[in-house]
């Protein structure tokens, strides 16, 4: 089955280079393409600092705004989302592993 235009959903993500974010960016590509066959996501070297997602030219996560990574099963709700003609929304970060409390 050929989707139409209206459900084709673009994701652009900005990564970093400086920050060695290309493995997030690859990562996140990779599960949205494989929860949402047909989505056509880009990967593009950009600002320092950055891991900007776009889809359909919505801001929905910006690390330089937020300085996180964004939760990964929100973006790909939102390219859903999109697929389906529905609004998309920003996206929490990706909680904190790493931090211990004692």
């Amino acid at each position: 089955m050929e989707q139409s235009k209206s459900d084709q959903v673009r994701v652009d993500i900005e990564y970093c280079t400086v920050c060695n974010s290309k493995p997030q960016c690859i990562e996140l590509s990779r599960l949205i393409k494989q929860r949402v066959p047909g989505a056509h996501v880009k990967c593009t070297t950009g600002r320092r600092g950055s891991f900007e997602v776009q889809i359909n030219d919505t801001l929905v996560h910006s690390k330089l705004g937020s300085l996180a990574f964004p939760d990964y099963e929100e973006v790909i709700a939102n390219v859903i989302a999109a697929r389906q003609g529905q609004p998309v929304k920003k996206v929490k970060e990706q909680p904190i592993t790493d931090c211990v409390l004692q």
